[in-house]
């Protein structure tokens, strides 16, 4: 009898360190199955953040660097640049992406670089110890939000994809979710199409995707998938946001 599930062979045999009910995971399988798909393992190359993904590059079985906080669009635009037939994508975290490194990614997604990113909300700060990121919720409880995210003094939570989206240079910007089957396999059609589009020199590509940090939001893994359905996903709605054929 044949197999039909099987570990991709662009993830290593590594445990990973991410916490019970963490779907980095997920993400991680998800990315690995679209590169064998594709057949590039031999020619990617992935950019980890610092965040909880800083170790990523223990995962993968393909070429990995490291950068500063919130400068993978940087590594990513030079990288791409000198090797432009290298497959190239960042792997950012919300506090990574939308706080420290949002200038760097507005303007890597408005020059129009040929590479990709997989952008993972959770809401939170997850490595660092849960402090309140760009993306939390209006009155959602961090470390440094004890009374819930005030929005009179911290505004509202950025929504990264509209925000790309409503750039003029051409891209492909898609939001999905990991926390249920249902989502998940959207999400790895979104991947996939993203990669698909660097592969043709098209655009630049970010795929977002609506995660769960069971630890630093208090809840259990069960109790987390439902508080995302009930307050993420009303708020960072689905679906594609742009691509390159409406440009």
């Amino acid at each position: 009898m044949g197999k039909t599930f099987k570990k991709p062979e662009a993830l290593s045999d590594n445990h990973t360190h991410y916490c019970p009910g963490c779907t980095h995971g997920v993400i991680h399988r998800l990315v690995a199955e679209v590169i064998d798909e594709l057949g590039i393992r031999g020619r990617t190359v992935g950019i980890a953040p610092v965040g909880c993904a800083v170790l990523a590059y223990n995962y993968f079985t393909h070429d990995f660097q490291e950068a500063a906080h919130g400068r993978a669009p940087a590594m990513a635009t030079g990288i791409k640049r000198v090797r432009p037939d290298l497959i190239v994508f960042t792997y950012q975290g919300d506090g990574d992406l939308a706080s420290i490194g949002m200038g760097e990614i507005v303007h890597a997604a408005n020059r129009g670089e040929k590479f990709t990113t997989i952008f993972v909300n959770n809401a939170i700060y997850g490595m660092t110890g849960g402090q309140m990121a760009p993306t939390t919720m209006p009155g959602q409880r961090t470390t440094t939000s004890p009374f819930g995210r005030n929005v009179e003094e911290c505004g509202m939570p950025v929504k990264m994809a509209e925000l790309l989206s409503a750039l003029q240079t051409p891209g492909y910007i898609s939001r999905q979710s990991v926390i249920k089957p249902k989502y998940i396999v959207k999400a790895k059609k979104s991947i996939k199409k993203a990669f698909t589009y660097q592969m043709e020199g098209r655009c630049y590509s970010l795929v977002e995707l609506v995660s769960t940090c069971p630890t630093n939001w208090g809840l259990t893994p069960l109790e987390s998938v439902k508080w995302s359905e009930e307050n993420l996903l009303p708020y960072y709605q689905l679906g594609e946001y742009k691509t390159p054929e409406e440009n």
